[in-house]
């Protein structure tokens, strides 16, 4: 089945909960996160939000979207504050295509780098970024949103040893 990548709408924001949800059912039954609520996702409001600035995708089959890549420019820096594909249309490349498609906008738009803070160890999170050419953050006093975004993360539950920061320099 093919698909097709866009730039996500306004009105497309009622849809994206619904598929960061699903994409969150991959987390179930993972002893480090049971007492995280995995459906407290973006609301609509806040993902039009983020598409008002620009720099969200949305990934389609047809006229379904089954991804999307949510991102905001912080600086010089693209972020990328999530990145979900609905498990019924994942291994089919939609994920990698959101993050050639943000990583092409991020360049053409004149940001340095693209960042994000994920699970270092799950294998659709550290080691998928780190093919599409991302490097874990180490030296967090050149970072220091990121390592603050680690910090929230922690205060709001999240596994510490477990989250990383990553960073795509943009030549």
């Amino acid at each position: 089945m093919d698909w097709s990548l866009r730039l996500a709408r306004p009105d497309d924001a009622d849809f994206l909960p619904d598929v960061e949800r699903a994409a969150g059912q991959l987390f179930h039954g993972d002893p480090d996160l049971v007492d995280i609520d995995i459906d407290d996702v973006l609301d609509v409001d806040e993902h039009r939000g983020f598409i008002r600035k620009g720099h969200c995708l949305t990934a389609l089959i047809g006229e379904r979207i089954v991804g999307f890549l949510t991102a905001e420019p912080l600086r010089r820096e693209l972020h990328i504050w999530e990145l979900s594909v609905h498990p019924d249309f994942q291994q089919r490349g939609i994920g990698a295509g959101l993050i050639r498609a943000c990583q092409i906008d991020a360049r053409n738009s004149g940001f340095r780098a693209i960042t994000l803070t994920t699970f270092r160890d799950n294998a659709w999170n550290g080691p998928f970024y780190q093919r599409m050419g991302f490097a874990e953050v180490s030296d967090f006093e050149a970072h220091p949103r990121l390592a603050s975004e680690l910090e929230s993360e922690a205060e709001s539950g999240l596994p510490r040893e477990r989250r990383c920061a990553m960073i795509h320099f943009l030549a």
